[in-house]
């Protein structure tokens, strides 16, 4: 189920999407010459407008809430911090954060900081991964090089996607005072995710994209980091309406 729930959910995002549109519009070419030729142009058009900052910055922008970013003066006392996994690139030969993908390392490094803000506070870096490397092990190994004790940090290796997340750590977190590190648009399905487990999370939001103040003459041309960023909210958008659909078939579930 885990691997059929994510096979589908890429194939639903952007790009693939409107690849596998593509790929129709040519099947269609061979018998129906008309409706390839309108498929082909809706699909790569498209892909074209989603990726401008004029129209990426419209779709993405409800889900880069400022209001998520921590704030200190709001907290004096902080249990644990809470890092969720990301993106990794496993590879033998490379020291632990040159494996870490460019989501996972904003979301450790904001992570760190906060253990440096409130030294009592526990470190909790999660996240599975493949390859016999695991995102929290690389998060472990590249936070204790930038100056936090090995003593406070506890890894959630065996967790593969936000959910496990909150449930395998919720023994250590309820009723605790915790700060959750995770991409901005990732937020409002993280904290649901964790407050179904009975953990009231304080929000730590990292990783923002905003394209509105490129100067005007970028804002139509398509950008493949415009693209990521609107993939990454196609990707949020997919997996609420999944958790939806899990709780209507059982109100139980996650």
């Amino acid at each position: 189920m885990f691997e059929i729930k994510k096979i589908i959910g890429s194939l639903l995002m952007p790009l693939p999407l409107l690849g596998i549109i593509t790929l129709l519009m040519v099947f269609l070419a061979i018998t129906q010459r008309r409706k390839a030729l309108y498929l082909g142009v809706i699909s790569v058009l498209s892909l074209l407008i989603v990726s401008t900052p004029y129209v990426g910055q419209t779709l993405i922008a409800s889900s880069n809430n400022p209001q998520w970013q921590f704030n200190k003066r709001q907290h004096s006392q902080i249990d644990n911090i809470v890092v969720l996994g990301c993106t990794i690139m496993p590879h033998p030969q490379l020291v632990a954060n040159n494996q870490l993908g460019d989501c996972a390392i904003s979301r450790l490094l904001e992570g760190v900081k906060l253990a440096h803000q409130y030294p009592d506070a526990i470190l909790f870096v999660s996240g599975g991964g493949f390859a016999n490397t695991t995102n929290s092990q690389l998060m472990f190994e590249t936070a204790t090089t930038l100056g936090i004790a090995a003593s406070r940090i506890k890894q959630n290796p065996l967790a593969m996607d936000t959910a496990e997340e909150a449930k395998r750590l919720a023994i250590y977190l309820v009723d605790k005072k915790s700060a959750l590190v995770t991409s901005a648009s990732h937020m409002p399905r993280a904290k649901d995710l964790f407050n179904a487990q009975g953990i009231e999370v304080i929000p730590a939001a990292t990783d923002y994209n905003d394209y509105s103040q490129f100067p005007m003459y970028k804002q139509f041309i398509p950008s493949a980091d415009v693209l990521v960023a609107v993939t990454r909210v196609s990707h949020e958008k997919v997996g609420s309406l999944w958790i939806k659909l899990r709780r209507w078939i059982d109100p139980e579930a996650l």
